[in-house]
């Protein structure tokens, strides 16, 4: 084990970089903690790459290579989302080692999402520059500060680049693992390589009536008439379809599986339409590659428990498979609600990502990298990525941004990802680390 990259890790783990979606929540002191730290423990890296702060807290590095054309665009986000220590085994800003062998586990906020993969790109650039290499074509590092708030750090960084003329050849950033399991009838390993991701946005259901007291109330209070409009968005869901990224990704694997799932996956033109209905069956993660999903996330009533609420308020997050829209969404909300007295706001919104190609030279690196430092048997795959990132941003200057994290996660790991428990195996780790170095060569 590299007793000292663990460390390092460990340390930068221990800073609560934590984001809320009320900005004024959020401590920018531990933003400029986490910098300050990230220079003193890698100063081979800062003392040849080009550093900048990008708006407030956003990283920006740049790497100079022999040709500053076709760039590579290695992406991480060191903020972390909130906690509640009393659910943790183990003290969340702690970074506890526990276990022995290959099963010694580092417990802690952000190991996973996302300071697993700033570090390990940290550990492998400052491991060149001190052997001395240097890359063919220039290299950034972009690392924003409130991912998890859709916040500004990279959009800022994308129009830096912009407006330098920066037309990246090839983007990475957090995304799928290396998993067994988690497509149906497929046990071998696979790198989820995500080609595109899911939009993201948030409608707003308002019900009002004259309040009141709670001791006489109207037929159909508005928490009522909410509690009825969200019944019948959850009883009317999106139409299930199978898009391009996940077509691609069940004839990527149909050789891998085992029968009837390879004849399904191999005549997909005959079989997509029964493939798409059944794939909700095996759990939420495959229901979400086949519709876009929509989820009441928030409630909100009276100020009091004997008083008549004058407006009902429920967010609906909503995730926009390949080819929806915002637009479309909130149209198809507002029908299955029926009900002109519920007030319907769009709060935010975008759409899904462009689809990246999963043939080509970016896809090639990635894969090739996939293969030297993850091992041979891994196969690499395009994959519909379900959740939003900042990668998004970067679609504007880039054809070939692509969402991956070199971890081999179990689906327990992956359950904890914004929950209690997160945490990665050591050895998992390190091998992510070799990853970024095998990348970086082949740029």
């Amino acid at each position: 084990m590299d007793t000292a990259a663990v460390d390092r890790f460990r340390e930068l783990l221990r800073i609560p970089t934590v984001s809320h979606a009320e900005p004024a929540s959020s401590d920018g002191a531990q933003l400029v903690r986490f910098r300050e730290a990230v220079r003193r423990l890698y100063p081979r890296l800062h003392d040849e790459l080009e550093y900048e702060t990008v708006g407030e807290h956003a990283m920006l590095y740049r790497w100079r290579g022999h040709a500053s054309d076709a760039s590579l665009v290695l992406m991480a986000h060191y903020d972390v989302v909130p906690v509640v220590p009393g659910e943790w085994m183990h003290p969340p800003f702690d970074a506890v080692l526990a276990g022995e062998g290959e099963e010694t586990t580092i417990h802690a906020r952000g190991a996973i999402d996302d300071k697993g993969s700033l570090v390990a790109i940290l550990e492998a650039v400052e491991a060149l520059v001190g052997e001395g290499w240097r890359p063919a074509r220039d290299v950034y590092l972009a690392f924003g500060h409130d991912e998890e708030v859709a916040g500004l750090g990279a959009p800022a960084i994308v129009e830096v680049l912009r407006s330098r003329g920066v037309r990246p050849a090839l983007v990475l950033d957090e995304g799928g693992a290396v998993v067994s399991g988690a497509v149906p009838g497929v046990d071998v390993e696979t790198a989820m390589i995500g080609v595109a991701e899911r939009g993201v946005m948030t409608l707003g259901l308002t019900a009002r009536e004259a309040g009141g007291h709670a001791s006489t109330p109207p037929p159909l209070p508005a928490t009522a008439r909410l509690a009825r409009a969200i019944d019948r968005l959850h009883r009317h869901p999106a139409p299930m379809r199978l898009v391009p990224p996940v077509r691609a990704m069940f004839r990527t694997l149909a050789p891998f599986a085992r029968e009837p799932f390879r004849s399904i996956f191999t005549n997909l033109s005959v079989t997509g339409a029964l493939l798409a209905r059944a794939l909700p069956r095996f759990g939420a993660e495959t229901n979400a590659l086949v519709r876009t999903t929509a989820v009441v996330t928030e409630l909100d009533g009276a100020d009091g428990e004997n008083v008549l609420a004058t407006a009902a308020r429920a967010a609906v997050n909503i995730r926009l498979l390949t080819g929806d829209s915002v637009a479309a969404a909130t149209e198809r909300a507002r029908r299955a609600i029926a009900d002109p007295r519920i007030e319907i706001e769009v709060r935010h919104g975008s759409d899904p990502s462009p689809v990246s190609p999963w043939r080509g030279e970016g896809w090639r690196r990635i894969a090739t990298a996939v293969g030297s430092a993850l091992g041979e048997d891994v196969v690499a795959t395009p994959y519909l990525q379900l959740g939003a990132s900042d990668s998004r941003w970067f679609t504007a200057i880039c054809e070939n941004v692509y969402r991956f994290a070199p971890f081999r996660l179990t689906a327990s790991e992956r359950e904890a990802l914004h929950a209690h428990d997160e945490r990665i195996r050591v050895h998992v780790w390190l091998r992510g680390i070799e990853f970024y170095r095998d990348l970086l060569r082949l740029s």
